[in-house]
């Protein structure tokens, strides 16, 4: 199995995520989420002037925390699926899936940190998996991409 593969990738022949992005998001969602606990607890410490603050006030800071935390979070889910079926694209939010006619390839621009799926057109699409701060892993990726566009793509554009 390949990095980061599952049960549910299965049907997939290469699943990569990325190594250090969700590290530094889990880290960045925990220092946030402390530093929101520990403003939310310490509000009520001393006299604000005309209005106090409450606990509604507390829990407003501990909940905008845990929201931002959320947004942090969904950094630790970009994916890239390479498979007979196609390539599946999951950066943020919702994955894409291409099939191998609507896509002419995958390419690691020099002034980027992440790779791109090339399509028709001149139209790109970010892969966040892929990154540069992944260095030999992400290289590796791009490999096996290519060995499994090998397989696939030319089999499926030559029908």
């Amino acid at each position: 199995m390949s990095a980061g593969e599952n049960s549910a990738d299965g049907d997939w022949d290469f699943v990569y995520r990325p190594h250090r992005m969700p590290r530094f998001a889990i880290a960045a969602a925990v220092v946030v989420l402390a530093i929101h606990i520990t403003f939310g607890i310490l509000l009520t410490i001393s006299d604000t002037g005309p209005r106090n603050i409450g606990t509604a006030d507390q829990a407003a800071i501990i909940l905008i925390g845990i929201l931002i935390c959320g947004a942090i979070l969904l950094l630790t889910r970009p994916r890239l699926r390479v498979g007979r079926a196609g390539i599946g694209v999951r950066n943020l939010v919702g994955e894409r899936l291409f099939g191998w006619d609507d896509v002419v390839g995958l390419t690691y621009p020099e002034r980027g940190f992440g790779a791109q799926l090339e399509l028709p057109a001149d139209e790109h699409i970010p892969v966040l998996a892929v990154q540069a701060g992944d260095g030999d892993r992400a290289v590796e990726a791009m490999n096996r991409y290519r060995e499994l566009e090998e397989r696939y793509g030319n089999v499926q554009r030559s029908r």
